[in-house]
């Protein structure tokens, strides 16, 4: 039985018969090759996914009354209250109020301080 599989791990007594190299060496040979793959798409794909996540997490944790945002579904508004799960904006002339989740804001379009910062640079 030992004599059947000795080949194909190949061990130095089947190289030295000159019978074909085992498994073991093709997998050997294609580690490196399969470790390389491995870390370009850690740095192409999941870095720069996690990236970008954490960058959207942080704009929706840094929500605040009056920041006028837009969402996933097209809708554009200004916030007028947060809860801990929710927003409630304010939208149109006529000043419809819907209650969104946080999840599906999708950017901040304009801040409130940015006018004030932007009022105080003139005077």
């Amino acid at each position: 039985m030992l004599n059947i599989i000795l080949p194909f791990l190949g061990t130095g007594e089947a190289a030295a018969e000159g019978q074909a190299p085992g498994m073991l060496d093709g997998l050997m040979s294609m580690l490196p090759m399969i470790a390389i793959f491995g870390l370009l798409m850690y740095f192409m794909l999941y870095r720069p996914q996690k990236k970008q996540q954490r960058a959207v997490e942080e704009m929706r944790s840094g929500l605040r009354v009056g920041d006028e945002i837009s969402t996933t579904g097209g809708i554009l508004g200004k916030i007028i209250q947060i809860k801990e799960e929710f927003v409630i904006i304010e939208t149109g002339n006529d000043k419809t109020k819907l209650k969104i989740t946080k999840w599906a804001v999708r950017a901040v379009e304009h801040r409130e301080e940015e006018e004030d910062d932007e009022e105080d640079d003139e005077d």
